[in-house]
């Protein structure tokens, strides 16, 4: 079955994570994408085409989630090919165009019409149109207008109990899955947000209560949570998956060594990489895979400095690239693992120290570290790891200094700071962007509730929503909102 847009039609308007096993594939099959980045679903894949100017073509890998973009393609007026077996859609003619307009733009526009069922055609960087007229006319206009996409966070139903140090999931239906946390008691609820309702269900309990523990949606559409603790001096090596078509939790094989404050990746064959943590003796350099198809962990290669508190980036090659930490002391290390040899290698250090930061990998292939701790004060710096040349340079600062905040990258390829904290009692409810592009980082609307210890995730809609955390003067949060 061939689906032919019309020109000018966004390709968004097409649900294409309606086709169950939809995969863009590039119409030159030797073209090499220009970027690899990990999306939760294919329709997150084509917004961050969308959001590359370059990109024409993407493929999307749903076992491993990895979204490749394209820039060559049959020929530069933008044609796009998805192939899902038998079917496929093509944009024949037109230019692709990006999600939301947001600076200033010339466009020239030329319409051409002749007799009674002529096309008119756009070239915009904003528009294409179609139309029947009966005339003959030719005409040109140029025209500069800026376009401001003026986003607002918007409060969304409240989850059934407030909760921090909690995980939020992506599940292949869409629903956003929050599990266990804290919030004076250790919990083992979980929920499930609708972003079509802005509601929140409950559903099936893990078996451990655990907070600081990590959650990784395997290919199956099963949520692997593994680790975490529940108690002073009590760490787990506990690991459960839940299952979105039944609702209910089980048990799987346990790590090899308890740990919380961990970091968990997929990686590109499907297993899960857990890395360091702290296991209430020691901080740890050592690393673990989860099999999904025999639920078992196996030990791999050992990191050269134990740590917790960093993250991890899954980069373009599909190396696993962890920075910062806390061992005794903040850290500016970073070293890379090869999933093919189970070996990691030390890369170029950064210039600052730093703890509960984050890391976002962006369209471009670089990763984007921004804030976090440096055991003397909080920061606002951010730098950029090249993996080309495996070195760090610095860019733009953030407005405020913070840690234990949130990043996401959204679909036209910027990056969304939200909350944290930058002392004692302080929880932050600003928000900023950085723009890849310039390097440069702007406020935007700040949140409607100041939290920390929180999560954000994408909804297939594009919007962020950021669930829980930690409140000034409120405690711990069941609140959510939507930017």
């Amino acid at each position: 079955m061939i689906i032919t847009q019309a020109v000018g039609e966004d390709i968004r308007s097409e649900q294409m994570s309606l086709i169950p096993d939809a995969k863009f594939r590039c119409a030159i099959t030797t073209c090499l994408p220009f970027t690899s980045v990990i999306t939760t679903d294919i329709r997150n894949c084509q917004f961050a085409c969308l959001g590359q100017s370059q990109c024409i073509a993407a493929t999307f890998h749903r076992p491993t989630s990895n979204c490749e973009l394209f820039d060559n393609m049959l020929n530069q007026n933008g044609n796009i090919l998805a192939d899902v077996d038998a079917t496929s859609i093509n944009v024949i003619s037109g230019t692709r165009f990006p999600p939301e307009p947001t600076t200033t733009s010339t466009s020239t526009t030329t319409y051409t019409t002749t007799s009674a069922t002529s096309t008119s055609t756009t070239s915009s960087t904003t528009s294409t149109t179609s139309t029947t007229t009966t005339s003959t006319t030719t005409s040109t206009t140029t025209s500069t207008s800026t376009t401001a996409a003026i986003q607002k966070w918007t409060m969304t139903g409240n989850m059934n109990v407030a909760r921090e140090y909690h995980t939020a999931s992506i599940l292949i239906n869409g629903l956003i899955l929050v599990a266990g946390g804290y919030n004076g008691v250790y919990l083992n609820s979980a929920e499930l947000y609708n972003s079509s309702t802005g509601t929140w269900t409950t559903t099936g309990n893990m078996n451990f209560a655990r907070k600081y523990h990590t959650a990784s949606v395997l290919a199956n559409g099963r949520v692997l949570v593994a680790g975490g603790t529940n108690g002073t001096s009590n760490y787990l090596n506990s690991a459960e998956l839940y299952n979105p078509l039944t609702g209910t939790w089980t048990m799987t094989g346990n790590m090899n060594i308890a740990r919380y404050g961990s970091t968990a990746s997929t990686l590109v064959n499907g297993s899960v990489l857990v890395v360091g943590g702290y296991n209430g003796v020691s901080y740890l350099n050592s690393a673990e895979l989860y099999n999904p198809s025999t639920g078992t962990w196996t030990t791999t290669g050992s990191m050269s400095v134990a740590q917790a508190y960093h993250t991890a980036s899954t980069l373009v090659n599909g190396s696993i690239l962890v920075a910062g930490g806390y061992s005794t002391s903040c850290l500016n290390n970073a070293e890379l693992y090869n999933s093919l040899t189970g070996t990691w290698t030390t890369t170029g250090s950064m210039s600052d120290a730093r703890s509960t930061h984050t890391a976002s990998t962006l369209a471009n292939g670089l990763v984007l570290v921004a804030g976090g701790s440096n055991c003397v004060s909080y920061v606002d710096s951010t730098v950029l790891y090249d993996p080309s040349t495996g070195t760090w340079t610095a860019t733009g600062s953030m407005s405020v200094e913070r840690y234990y905040h949130t990043a996401s990258t959204l679909a036209d390829g910027s990056v969304l700071i939200t909350g944290g904290s930058n002392g004692s009692s302080n929880y932050l409810n600003s928000a900023e962007l950085y723009d890849p592009s310039t390097g440069i980082w702007t406020t935007t609307r700040s949140m409607n509730v100041g939290r920390y210890y929180h999560t954000a995730s994408i909804l297939a809609n594009g919007l962020v929503l950021v669930a829980g955390g930690q409140g000034s003067g409120a405690g711990v949060l069941n609140s959510a909102e939507l930017y």
